[in-house]
C-alpha cells in the first residue's frame, strides 16, 4: 500500500529542493506570487473577521473564524503562491550549502514586498466595496487597534513570543502540506495547525498586513509609522526566530547534518593522493 505522507527525513530532503527552486525565482515570478499569496492570506483574514463580527459568542465567534482563516495557507500552497513566513523554512537549505545568503534574503526581500503589496490591494478594494461597515467595520477597527497597541500592552518581549510562536505552527504547517501526497492530506494540513494559531492570539506579520491597514481604513485612528513600529516590525523579526530558525535548525540537525557530513568525508577521502609504492 502506497505511503499517504513522506516521513519527517523524506519532507526535510524534498524541503532542499523546493528551496532550491525558490532562491533561483526570477524577480518578477517571486513579485507576483508574493502579491497572490497577500491576496491570499487577506481573504481568509476578510472571512475571519465576518464572522467575529456576525456570531455574538465570543467563544464560538472565534472558533469560527479560526476555521475560516486557513483557506489562505490552502491557497497559498495548492494554488500556487509566495509566503515570507513560509519560505522562512528555506533556512534548511542554507544549512545544507545549496544555496548561499544572498539568494536567500534576495527571496525574503522580494516576497515581502509582494505580499505587503497584496495584502493592500485586497484592503483598498474591501474599503472600496463598502463591505466593512456597520458591526464588520466597528470589528475590523477593534482588531486594529488591539494590534497597534499590543506592544504598549504586552511590550516588545510579548509581541516578540507571540509572533515567534506563530510562526512554529505556520512552518509546520508548510512542513505537513508538503509531506501529503494528495490534496485532502494539503487541506488538513494547513487547516488545523493555522486555526490553532488564530484561536491561540499569536500574531502573524502577513496577516497583520492586511488586519491592520483595513482597520485604519475602516476608520481606526491608527498610522503608518504605528503599523510598522508598533507591531509589523517586531512581528516580522519574531516570525523569522520562529520559522527560520527554531524549526529548520532542529531538523537539519536532526535528519540532514549526519548526511551532510558523511559527503563531505566521502568527498575528502576521495581526494586524497594514492601512496607511493
Amino acid at each position: 500500500m502506497e505511503k499517504q505522507m513522506l516521513s519527517p527525513k523524506e519532507i526535510a530532503e524534498t524541503m532542499i529542493g523546493v528551496g532550491t527552486k525558490k532562491a533561483k525565482g526570477k524577480t518578477s515570478h517571486l513579485l507576483l506570487l508574493g502579491v497572490m499569496a497577500g491576496m491570499f492570506i487577506a481573504f481568509g483574514a476578510v472571512g475571519a473577521i465576518v464572522m467575529g463580527a456576525k456570531v455574538q459568542d465570543p467563544g464560538l465567534s472565534k472558533l469560527l473564524g479560526a476555521a475560516v482563516f486557513p483557506v489562505g495557507l490552502m491557497l497559498v500552497i495548492m494554488a500556487g503562491a509566495e509566503l515570507f513566513t513560509g519560505n522562512n523554512l528555506m533556512t534548511i537549505g542554507l544549512l545544507k550549502k545549496e544555496y548561499d545568503m544572498k539568494a536567500l534574503l534576495r527571496n525574503w526581500g522580494l516576497v515581502y514586498v509582494g505580499n505587503f503589496v497584496g495584502s493592500i490591494v485586497v484592503a483598498v478594494l474591501i474599503k472600496s466595496s463598502g463591505l466593512f461597515t456597520g458591526p464588520v467595520g466597528d470589528k475590523a477597527i477593534a482588531i486594529a487597534n488591539a494590534k497597534v497597541n499590543i506592544i504598549a500592552q504586552y511590550g516588545f518581549t510579548g509581541v516578540l513570543s507571540r509572533a515567534i510562536l506563530c510562526n512554529i505552527i505556520v512552518v509546520l504547517a508548510v512542513w505537513l502540506a508538503i509531506g501529503a501526497k494528495d490534496t485532502t492530506g494539503r487541506i488538513f494540513a494547513c487547516w488545523f495547525p493555522i486555526m490553532l494559531f488564530v484561536l491561540s492570539g499569536y500574531e502573524h506579520s502577513i496577516a497583520n498586513m492586511f488586519f491592520i491597514p483595513v482597520g485604519m481604513f475602516a476608520g481606526a485612528n491608527i498610522t503608518w509609522s504605528q503599523i510598522w513600529l508598533n507591531n509589523l516590525i517586531p512581528v516580522t523579526i519574531g516570525n523569522v526566530i520562529g520559522g527560520a530558525v527554531i524549526v529548520p535548525v532542529i531538523y537539519y540537525w536532526i535528519y540532514l547534518k549526519e548526511d551532510s557530513k558523511e559527503k563531505e568525508h566521502q568527498m575528502r577521502t576521495s581526494l586524497k593522493p594514492l601512496k607511493k609504492s
